[in-house]
């Protein structure tokens, strides 16, 4: 299994803990909060005063910490259950302690808020409460139906507007933009319940509309932002959909646990295509394809570490 490809030391364990092919997708994220600004033009890259290149390497370092640190806990949280269900795991499999991973993990949490501090302080309120629910996720919240989606689906919202948070007073208007990965994370947390022993259709359902919630999300934002071009979003969003529906209505129409596992996967990398055609839109297609070109490393990483 991917888990014991890569050694066996400590430091091996801490990368598998910190799932680092989703971290690409969290700094994708980041990349889309900054073109909602404004700030990423067709021939100047940080054209507004405010911003700048230190600014979005500390959100990136921030987002990097707080997706890490929170997946780190998850498995934390998940120890006594991971030793049944998913005895391959650091933890369980004896190869990284307890212990370890809890100052792994805020040690990581910390550095995301720090970093995230130094660009302002709104941006360092906006990384305290994304490790809050980072942390209530992986303690409470995934146990819950409801609750555990919609928090799990915050997290990333929140990371959208970390990015958008390079100019602060933007997050005050522009923080609608965080319902679509709300709406998207929502529905990956909702169908992956059944990726250890098999799902039912209905939860396979509801994450379908989800899924047709976000596209609409996609199209309609140029109602929201006159200077959203449809047209340079549009090839990035289709692709999107192309990976993303077919995974989605195979395990809905045939529930079983690997089926459900692999729509979960395509979900979580296909992240990388839905920020794409966001940038695309907000920007222009090339930025959009300078995301996108972060999909094949992030599916590298994949192949090395676990996703899910």
């Amino acid at each position: 299994m991917a888990y014991a490809l890569m050694g066996s030391d400590r430091w091996t364990a801490a990368l598998q803990m910190m799932r680092p092919a989703n971290i690409v997708t969290a700094w994708a994220d980041i990349l889309v909060g900054v073109s909602v600004t404004g700030c990423i033009s067709t021939s100047v890259v940080f054209n507004n005063p405010q911003t700048s290149w230190m600014s979005l390497l500390y959100l990136l370092i921030a987002t990097t910490g707080l997706y890490g640190g929170g997946v780190v806990f998850n498995d934390v949280f998940d120890a006594e259950l991971d030793a049944i269900e998913r005895p391959e795991r650091p933890i369980p499999s004896g190869r990284a302690s307890v212990r370890f991973g809890v100052v792994l993990g805020s040690s990581l949490l910390v550095l995301g808020i720090v970093a995230a501090m130094q660009v302002s302080w709104v941006s360092g309120t906006i990384a305290f409460s994304i490790a809050l629910l980072a942390l209530f996720y992986d303690a409470i919240g995934k146990h819950h139906p409801l609750i555990g989606p919609l928090n799990m689906g915050c997290c990333r919202g929140g990371n959208w507007l970390l990015g958008v948070s390079i100019i602060s007073p933007m997050v005050l208007t522009h923080w609608p933009i965080a319902l679509i990965p709300i709406l998207y994370i929502a529905a990956i947390t909702a169908i992956s319940r059944g990726e250890v022993q098999g799902g039912d259709r209905r939860t396979g359902v509801i994450a379908i509309g989800l899924l047709g919630l976000v596209s609409l999300g996609l199209v309609s934002l140029g109602e929201y932002q006159t200077h959203y071009q449809l047209l340079f979003m549009l090839p990035f969003g289709l692709l999107w959909g192309y990976w993303v529906f077919p995974a989605f209505i195979q395990a809905t129409r045939n529930p079983e646990a690997l089926l459900i596992r692999n729509a979960v996967r395509i979900g979580i990398i296909a992240l990388i295509a839905l920020d794409s055609a966001i940038v695309a839109g907000f920007s222009h297609w090339i930025y959009g394809l300078l995301v996108l070109a972060l999909m094949p490393f992030s599916q590298l990483l994949a192949k090395q570490f676990s996703v899910t």
